[in-house]
């Protein structure tokens, strides 16, 4: 089929997420490494890997050979039964967590890891309000809507889903403040609302499409002391920053905490075969030792998720890909500070791994976001656009441009790909006022 045919029936009958029904979606080719190509063999660099989902680019072959591997056996049991790349799957999962992790449940991706993480806070716990922050994306149905604190959770929002609350980021850059400050305010809040009919804290350890806030040391540790102090679980969404995105399995581990749940999808298959879950501490473990755990679905534990997921964990080991991404992290912080020195449309870039954002001001002294928050707005499309029409491909909220490449990029591919952002950014500064 041309372009124009599989946009004409795109059009005619695709709803698209996060987009009214008149779009102009970008019609997909084919993918290999870090790029993917249009209809008419446009080459464009994923620098978003997708949804911060392909960590490792596209055709790998070791996943793609599990995946067929599998399929030859079965493509589906129910999730009551036991198969050999659940197994390793789940084991390899509850290794990477270390500590006291000790079992896995799996979903289809990160949405259903979050109602199901939802469903052990308060089944566990007996208690009923859950707290999250207001910059966080946790999902989009009913439960990890709510969770959700960003303006995608305003069609989720209904009498039935009560018990959500919600406080501020440690969004140093917009609204100043140490760690303490946010902890004490934090706890403040815990009291107003009663201690104890707080179920869990959910929070992004860093916060990820809105635009990938990075903690101050001691928040995350302290955030841990404060949830253990009231008997408040702990769940960290780990479903963009995981597997390997900052450089560690799991972005908490930066700060030496351990939650009592992980959530976590997009990496763990790198998009080959939908999957997510949890993982838990032994505690929650043990309390659905002799208890039914009252959540299922039909494809929790799809096998050829499973065998994509562990082939990607292998693939990962094999590969030493998370010290890649330290050292390749290293180059792209350097390359986001020069764009900030050069720009005076950027307000600030936040980047640990190869997890990182560039924020658009209208003017860097009193940091006027470029775009009003939760105001539908045509600069940031514009913005991508120019961004996609020079083959750099990405997506952002608000003001924010989230640069998250695939895993396997090289440092001379990271260089190429900047010099896109830079030509975009030089045309946006004719725009603020510096």
């Amino acid at each position: 089929m041309t372009n124009e045919e599989i946009l004409a029936l795109d059009r005619q009958y695709n709803q698209h997420p996060w987009l009214p029904g008149e779009t102009n979606a970008l019609p997909i080719a084919r993918g290999e490494g870090i790029y993917f190509y249009d209809g008419s063999g446009k080459r464009y660099t994923d620098m978003s890997c997708q949804l911060s989902c392909s960590n490792l680019g596209f055709s790998i072959e070791p996943i793609k050979d599990a995946i067929k591997a599998q399929l030859d056996r079965f493509a589906y049991v129910a999730p009551a039964h036991a198969f050999e790349a659940k197994s390793v799957l789940a084991q390899k999962l509850v290794q990477l967590a270390g500590g006291s992790f000790a079992k896995v449940f799996f979903t289809c991706g990160g949405s259903d890891a979050n109602e199901a993480a939802l469903n052990m806070a308060r089944t566990v716990t007996g208690r009923q309000k859950i707290l999250s922050r207001y910059r966080s994306y946790h999902g989009s149905t009913l439960g990890s809507g709510n969770i959700s604190g960003d303006p995608r959770r305003f069609a989720l929002e209904n009498p039935a889903a009560n018990g959500f609350l919600k406080f501020y980021d440690p969004y140093i850059y917009r609204r100043g403040g140490t760690a303490e400050e946010y902890l004490a305010q934090l706890e403040e809040q815990i009291l107003y609302e009663g201690a104890s009919e707080i179920a869990a804290v959910f929070v992004e350890p860093v916060t990820g499409a809105n635009g990938v806030i990075i903690p101050p040391d001691g928040y995350l540790q302290g955030l841990r002391a404060l949830t253990k102090k009231y008997g408040i679980l702990l769940v960290c969404d780990e479903v963009m920053a995981g597997f390997g995105r900052t450089g560690k399995a799991f972005s908490f581990q930066h700060w030496g905490i351990e939650p009592d749940i992980i959530v976590f999808a997009k990496g763990v298959t790198c998009g080959y075969v939908p999957l997510g879950g949890v993982i838990v501490c032994r505690q929650i473990a043990d309390h659905y030792q002799n208890r039914v755990f009252q959540f299922g679905l039909t494809y929790s534990g799809h096998a050829l998720a499973c065998a994509a997921g562990a082939a990607t964990l292998q693939y990962y080991e094999d590969h030493h890909i998370f010290a890649r991404v330290t050292e390749r992290g290293k180059l792209l912080g350097a390359l986001l500070e020069e764009q900030k020195a050069k720009h005076p449309c950027v307000g600030d870039v936040r980047y640990l791994g190869l997890f990182s954002a560039v924020e658009l001001v209208k003017n860097r002294r009193t940091k006027e976001p470029l775009v009003p928050y939760g105001q539908p707005n045509q600069t940031m499309p514009r913005i991508f656009a120019l961004l996609r029409e020079r083959g750099f491909s990405t997506y952002g909220r608000e003001n924010n441009i989230n640069i998250t490449p695939p895993l396997i990029i090289t440092p001379q591919q990271l260089r190429e790909a900047f010099a896109a952002l830079d030509e975009v950014l030089s045309i946006i500064d004719k725009e603020v006022e510096g």
